[in-house]
């Protein structure tokens, strides 16, 4: 009845319903990936910019970074940022300002303008949205601080890996993210750019999909029913 209803409406007044009447029931809560999602990023150029702070060469702060650890060590919240200094200072034999290493190792974002429609068509439809990302604190500093309109205030839901002390595909802060949505597993939706992380959603219940592209995502969300007016 409510279908048909939103039909005549449509028909009546020329427009359509944020809800296809003839879809499935549309997701009630979308959870994005940070990074390669809403922004892209460059790791080269981080390291770059580290090394010129630093006076370390790109290949050992690489090294000490990636394979040595420290950046996952500070996407759980395992370390802070000082101590993310005071380790990278000393397997660097360098001693670099803080603040300036930390922006060295931020100022590697930018914003995927193609996702925009996307995230103004969820709020015109009435979707609740919300971040699920692995990221450390001088990162998401960087980027809220930045200007970009978007953050923090287009999403509800703000569920970070240092400060939840878990990163993805751990379950544990899939459960949290849950939690904050508020809604059954089965009606969050989630887009991530790293197949595991799509797996772990579904085991959870959620609907996932691999992140390629927003036409592809507006596409995926268009087949659950939810009409992006794009």
């Amino acid at each position: 009845m409510l279908r048909s209803g939103l039909k005549a409406a449509a028909a009546a007044f020329g427009t359509l319903p944020p809800f296809a009447p003839d879809a499935p029931m549309p997701p009630a809560f979308i959870y994005f990936d940070l990074g390669n999602v809403i922004f892209f990023f460059d790791r080269d150029r981080s390291f770059a910019q580290m090394a010129a702070a630093s006076g370390a060469d790109v290949a050992t702060v690489r090294e000490v970074v990636m394979e040595g650890g420290l950046q996952k060590a500070i996407e759980r919240g395992d370390i802070d940022w000082l101590g993310f200094h005071a380790e990278f200072s000393r397997r660097t034999g360098t001693q670099p300002d803080a603040a300036a290493l930390a922006r060295a190792a931020s100022d590697m974002f930018w914003l995927n303008t193609a996702i925009l429609p996307i995230i103004a068509g969820c709020r015109r439809a009435g979707v609740p949205m919300g971040i699920l990302s692995n990221t450390c604190d001088p990162h998401w500093d960087f980027l809220v601080s930045s200007g970009y309109a978007i953050l923090p205030r287009a999403f509800r839901e703000i569920v970070l890996s240092h400060e939840e002390h878990s990163a993805k595909p751990d379950r544990a802060i899939y459960d949290v993210a849950t939690a904050r949505a508020g809604v059954p597993p089965e009606r969050i939706f989630f887009c991530d750019d790293l197949a595991p992380h799509i797996d772990t959603a579904r085991a959870v219940g959620w609907d996932a999909e691999l992140f390629v592209s927003a036409t592809e995502l507006a596409d995926q969300l268009a087949r659950r029913g939810l009409r992006l007016g794009i």
